[in-house]
């Protein structure tokens, strides 16, 4: 077979937006490879339904470029949509939702009840309490779409292959994509784009890549018109995610499907090669809940004849976000896979932003909740994967409030002092498979948090007095935590410093012992990863990062190594090394009395590390906080770590030790201003942006970014990071993303946000217009209202940092 210069497995809408986007980037020499016929694989069964409306402001883009890809292909029936609340708590969702869709640019109506149903009578008015109205939402037919955008590309010189699959991708000694094996024969090629759905992970697997991905079963069914109650073709589509349906109307009948809050995972080893464009058995039983919620919002349809119900998988990864990007260590091979529910109304964004990435080296939109490395070991356990998945399924639709948890597969991962965090009452929560302590109920038995917040709804959480104690212990005595899930990256090798300096913007080549606080930038000087490191040795250091980013920041790390850099060994050692957190006024007081090394000010400044015994046990503990309060993190192997946590206690009982949670570590940090990545700071965001310009060290040299920090220094146009107090001292329910007002317009959206119990008010961060400093006065949009806000000084607590240096 002929080479390509670039070869996209997979022949769906997904594969078909890569390839047009690249050709029209000017990458001409694109051949795309599907196994049976275009849109033979899941893309075949959807439904056709796409919204904008979406939480993630990424997404937004994604599903608004997509949409306006349709349209000027003529291939989109712009009917409208409307998300229909079935209960007072959906309503309040659909509120919060509407929030946040302005905060980032999107444009919604909420409707009372009355004025959705002049949208659509045919809705029953029993338990309907309004909705949310986007007009440019609207239907597409699949088949017609995917084959509308296959042509686009092929005018711009895509060539197509169908009937051909791919059995193997051969790389080069250094790891490059070299050859892509078919069963027609080899085709010499150096940039692959697997975006084979639901054979994804089999694909990946032919370059020894791990991506976890599962195939669930989704179910939709048609129903012919009923007699006088025939629907019109431009009827909006409608959702209604409490009884858990979507659907639009079709030959004047109606198609719908749901989302069934136990759902079915299939070929969980992987998907059989053979399985192509048909439909799977149905499972009526399955479907009846289903049928029952579109009857209650539509009881005519009780009477309505069944078409056809249709059975097919859609690939679910376990947070239900897409599989993009390059794979670090295996040049040239790209991920496009585990739509995740995102199959149309994404695939548009996703071709675009690909196709950036590929030609520019970056993407303007934020990767990171979607980058195609950020599953780690945990998750090669294909079951574990596989409940993951089955869980964020159930919830695509059903109401998950903001502090509910995971509750499927449970517990994974514990840490070495588990059953001392039991024996304190302990309300576990879990990232990234790790049980962590949520918050304290001293007296009470531990038990794992779920959907606790279905019990309290929007109203102030039953553990916020809790909190409120657990932030005075570190606040006024001495406090303790459980923090063994954080991520820890082991860098060493005779290229170790070239490459710490290559991705960090702070100087990391100090003296051993030194601890840098930094960021990891993007060529555009974003930020990719907030981090601390520490350097061991002079070839060694440790990256310390979040339970939920060790593998995303593993990932960089690999892809920006370099072979003049010199050998460099990078590895996760998170499970090697256990981590107590020790804070507040008293901790040097407690570690002074179960240690015999100095910890005095004079002899362990700020931001240094060294050796040290705590009761015989050897420990390595950092002297920085993340609660704005003296105190370390002590790392010690997990087989001390229980004495090493007794002796603390012990020591500490005399001072008021308490033990917290990851609750109430918002609380402490967002008192001090730190920032929270993911969140508060995002590959859109530059460090001058974020108010991390300290950080900054633009005269030790070339890093990834610096040359975008240099053009964008004097900048002085972008909005700027401000710390913003909403209301008064009474809790409100903001739990970020909501919009911002100030004089009659949207200018911001709230980032994270949390209570701060020591200057007793709501507190958040958000980008602001520069000319809005502190003093100026806004008002956030929480569930419909508009609740006063003020910009306040960054640092709320403590700015002058005496009790962290003291």
């Amino acid at each position: 077979m002929d080479g390509a210069r670039v070869v996209v497995i997979g022949g769906g809408i997904t594969g078909c937006s890569v390839a047009l986007h690249l050709v029209k980037a000017g990458l001409t020499d694109v051949l795309v490879l599907e196994k049976g016929e275009l849109t033979s694989g899941s893309t075949s069964h959807a439904v056709g339904l796409v919204t904008m409306f979406n939480p993630s402001p990424t997404m937004m883009q994604f599903r608004r470029y997509s949409i306006e890809l349709y349209k000027e292909l003529g291939v989109f029936d712009a009917v409208g949509s409307l998300r229909l609340a079935s209960s007072p708590e959906q309503f309040a969702e659909l509120q919060r939702g509407v929030s946040r869709a302005k905060g980032i640019g999107l444009e919604v109506e909420l409707l009372s009840a009355k004025e959705a149903r002049k949208l659509m009578p045919m809705a029953s008015s029993q338990s309907l309490y309004g909705a949310v109205y986007v007009p440019g939402d609207g239907f597409l037919d699949p088949h017609i779409v995917t084959h509308a955008v296959a042509k686009a590309g092929e005018a711009l010189g895509t060539r197509f292959r169908t009937g051909v699959r791919v059995t193997g991708i051969e790389l080069s000694p250094d790891r490059a994509v070299t050859h892509v094996v078919t069963d027609v024969g080899r085709i010499e090629s150096e940039l692959v784009v697997n975006a084979a759905g639901i054979w994804a992970p089999r694909v990946a697997e032919m370059v020894g890549a791990f991506v976890p991905s599962t195939p669930i079963d989704h179910q939709h069914v048609a129903l012919k018109a009923v007699p006088g109650s025939e629907l019109p073709r431009d009827m909006p589509c409608f959702r209604d995610p409490d009884n858990l349906v979507y659907g639009k109307s079709e030959h004047g009948g109606v198609v719908f499907g749901g989302y069934e809050p136990d759902p079915a995972a299939r070929w969980v080893d992987g998907v059989p090669w053979d399985h192509s464009a048909r439909s799977l058995p149905p499972d009526y039983e399955r479907f009846e809940q289903l049928m029952r919620g579109a009857i209650r919002r539509f009881p005519f349809l009780e009477g309505a004849e069944v078409v056809k119900l249709v059975c097919h998988p859609d690939a679910v990864t376990p947070d239900a976000n897409p599989l993009l990007g390059p794979m670090p260590g295996i040049r040239g091979f790209w991920m496009a896979a585990g739509l995740s529910l995102n199959g149309f109304g994404g695939a548009g964004g996703i071709g675009r932003a690909i196709a950036e990435w590929m030609i520019e080296g970056d993407t303007d939109v934020d990767m990171t909740p979607y980058r195609a490395w950020r599953f780690g070991r945990n998750y090669r356990d294909r079951a574990y994967a596989a409940e993951c998945a089955r869980e964020a399924y159930k919830y695509y639709y059903f109401l998950r409030y903001p502090f509910d948890q995971d509750e499927l597969g449970r517990p994974r991962r514990i840490s070495a002092l588990h059953t001392r965090l039991q024996d304190l009452g302990c309300v576990f929560g879990v990232k990234n498979g790790w049980e962590r302590s949520d918050y304290f109920e001293p007296g009470k038995t531990w038990r794992m948090a779920g959907a606790d917040q279905q019990g309290f709804g929007w109203s102030k959480p039953p553990w916020f007095e809790r909190v409120g104690a657990e932030h005075a212990a570190f606040r006024e005595r001495v406090g303790i935590i459980d923090l063994s899930s954080f991520g820890k990256i082991e860098v060493s090798g005779t290229g170790a410093v070239s490459l710490m300096e290559r991705v960090a913007d702070n100087r990391i080549d100090r003296p051993a012992g030194s601890i840098v606080y930094t960021q990891f930038l993007n060529r555009r000087g974003g930020i990719v990863a907030d981090v601390t490191v520490t350097r061991l040795e002079p070839s060694r250091f440790r990256v310390v990062t979040g339970a939920g980013y060790v593998d995303g920041d593993l990932g960089w790390l690999r892809s920006n190594a370099r072979e003049e850099d010199g050998p460099v060994d990078l590895r996760d050692a998170t499970e090697e090394l256990s981590v107590i957190g020790l804070w507040g006024p008293r901790a040097r007081d407690v570690l002074g009395t179960v240690s015999i090394d100095d910890v005095s000010n004079e002899s362990f400044p700020f931001l240094t590390a060294r050796a040290i015994e705590i009761a015989g046990a050897p420990v390595f503990a950092q002297r920085i906080t993340y609660v704005g309060e003296l105190g370390w993190e002590l790392y010690v192997d997990p087989m001390w770590a229980v004495q090493v946590w007794d002796r603390l206690m012990v020591a500490g009982r005399p001072h008021g030790i308490a033990a917290g949670g990851y609750r109430v570590l918002d609380s402490l940090r967002i008192e001090k201003g730190y920032r929270y990545f993911g969140t508060d700071i995002t590959p859109s965001d530059t460090p001058f942006d974020a108010g991390l310009g300290f950080c900054i060290d633009l005269e030790k040299g070339d890093f990834v970014g610096r040359d975008a920090l240099l053009l964008g220094r004097d900048d002085r146009s972008r909005p700027r990071i401000r710390t913003v107090v909403v209301g008064d001292e009474e809790y409100v329910t903001i739990y970020g993303g909501e919009a911002v007002h100030a004089e009659g317009r949207v200018v911001a959206r709230l980032r994270s946000c949390a209570y701060g119990y020591t200057v007793r008010r709501n507190v958040a961060f958000a980008y602001l217009p520069p000319e809005m400093g502190p003093g100026t006065r806004v008002h956030v949009e929480v569930f419909g209202r508009l609740v006063p806000a003020e910009v306040s000084n960054e640092v709320l607590y403590d700015p002058e940092r005496t009790r962290v240096a003291a």
